[in-house]
């Protein structure tokens, strides 16, 4: 019987570990991140963003010119990335200054618009946030859109701004979490 060499086969185990993981790391990055990331970065309108993604999701997270629409960042994103996103779900948000007055109102408005979502009538929602404003919130901006995957609210008041994606898969929307 053989006795069996102890360093030849740990040495073994650990190159075949590093090559393992090592190719798994560049092609995560080189392949999926970097490109992911260029796309994001060359979106007109965008001044910063971060891309992180796992095997179900990819989460960018931006910060946006004034005036930039999410609904096109989003879709350019989506169409130009769809071969680096592939079957994986895109999660975005934008870095904004925290606004308790914006929170406060969106939270007062958040029934309606939940309901709205709730019974797929995607065309109350201006209406309903509309209705939330009052003579105090005479210098608020409400923006919606809306494409065949998420409802974007922008709630502006000066230079504070809250950015809200409402997936329009309801078991997936975030105002009832």
């Amino acid at each position: 019987m053989r006795k069996i060499r102890l360093l030849p086969v740990l040495l073994s185990v650990v190159i075949t570990a590093f090559f393992l993981f090592g190719g798994w790391f560049a092609y995560q990055t080189y392949a999926i991140g970097k490109p992911l990331g260029n796309i994001v970065k060359e979106t007109p309108g965008v001044e910063q963003s971060q891309v992180t993604y796992n095997d179900k999701e990819v989460s960018i997270r931006l910060s946006l010119k004034p005036d930039t629409s999410l609904r096109e960042v989003y879709g350019r994103i989506t169409k130009e990335g769809a071969s680096t996103i592939g079957s994986r779900g895109v999660k975005l948000s934008v870095n904004t200054k925290e606004s308790p007055d914006l929170d406060k109102w969106w939270a007062q408005a958040l029934f309606d618009v939940a309901q709205a979502m709730e019974t797929r009538h995607y065309a109350d929602i201006p209406t309903a946030l509309e209705k939330h404003k009052t003579d105090k919130d005479s210098n608020l901006v409400v923006k919606t859109e809306m494409d065949e995957q998420n409802v974007y609210v922008h709630l502006q008041k000066g230079d504070q701004h809250k950015y809200v994606v409402l997936p329009r898969n309801a078991e997936k929307v975030g105002v009832f979490k």
